[in-house]
């Protein structure tokens, strides 16, 4: 979809697109939603959003997608993972040193995953298929998706309010931070094989 297509459902159908989008972008396919989240932050300062319904639409849309891929990974995900495992290569040892991975960082997976594409999609997942405790999964989810939204969308209210930016320059935003966050990766990579030669 281009961001033409994006800006006239987002001021047609506002809340709705809003809550949709987040929602599938959770539990779909990795997308940078840090860009649609800064577009919306761009229309509310341009008055052809409102504020807070965006971001009430915004908010509870990544969250609900949070808690459904939880939900999903704690009723469906271990019985299918038990009956796929084998024709995918994931045996009984590869599973339980993957469990036991997830486990030792859930906490801190959970909260600052949202800014990680990919992991976001699957730390929800995960949380539920290693039986994260749900008051635990949801006290994380929130906050961290209040601060995964809050960041983005201030960003672009404040850039729309200082400058004139075109709508279509949203994406650029997270083409940027996909790039950072690559970039951030290969650094910590490189850096821990230095400490394993020393």
């Amino acid at each position: 979809m281009s961001i033409d297509a994006l800006t006239d459902y987002l001021l047609q159908y506002g809340s709705i697109v809003i809550f949709i989008l987040l929602f599938f972008g959770i539990v779909g396919i990795p997308s940078p939603e840090e860009s649609l989240i800064f577009l919306i932050g761009v229309l509310i300062a341009q008055h052809q959003l409102q504020l807070f319904p965006s971001l009430i639409a915004a908010i509870l849309g990544a969250l609900t997608g949070m808690l459904t891929a939880y939900a999903g990974g704690r009723f469906i995900g271990y019985p299918l993972l038990h009956k796929v495992g084998k024709f995918i290569g994931l045996t009984k040892e590869r599973w339980e040193k993957a469990e036991q991975s997830f486990k030792r960082r859930r906490k801190r997976t959970v909260l600052f995953g949202f800014y990680m594409p990919g992991i976001r999609q699957i730390s929800p997942y995960f949380a539920g298929l290693t039986a994260m405790p749900f008051y635990q999964f949801i006290g994380l989810a929130v906050f961290g998706t209040i601060l995964w939204v809050m960041p983005f969308l201030i960003a672009g209210y404040v850039l729309g309010r200082s400058f004139h930016v075109n709508p279509s320059y949203a994406s650029l935003v997270g083409v940027f931070f996909l790039v950072v966050m690559i970039g951030w990766f290969l650094f910590k990579n490189v850096k821990s094989k230095k400490i394993v030669k020393n």
